[in-house]
């Protein structure tokens, strides 16, 4: 899993049917060696923007949809509290 920021939402005017129905965000990883990189997370929680959120990627990503058949490889899976400090 991996420690991230919700950096703006993503919106796409077409892709495949078994994307539709889910909100895209983009976010920023929070330290270790990827500190900085931008990924495009699928968003099952409802997360706001300028929020810290926990991400599951690869396979693990898939399942936490149910299904195993969504192009999907990073998922956000949780917010993380205000207090909670790196």
């Amino acid at each position: 899993m991996i420690a991230a920021k919700v950096i703006d939402s993503i919106w796409s005017t077409r892709k495949a049917d078994s994307l539709v129905g889910l909100k895209f965000m983009l976010v920023e990883v929070l330290g270790g060696i990827d500190a900085g990189r931008l990924m495009i997370a699928a968003d099952t929680i409802s997360a706001g923007v300028g929020e810290r959120v926990i991400v599951c990627s690869g396979s693990s990503a898939r399942k936490m949809l149910g299904r195993d058949d969504v192009p999907i490889d990073a998922v956000i899976v949780g917010i993380i509290d205000e207090d909670c400090t790196f």
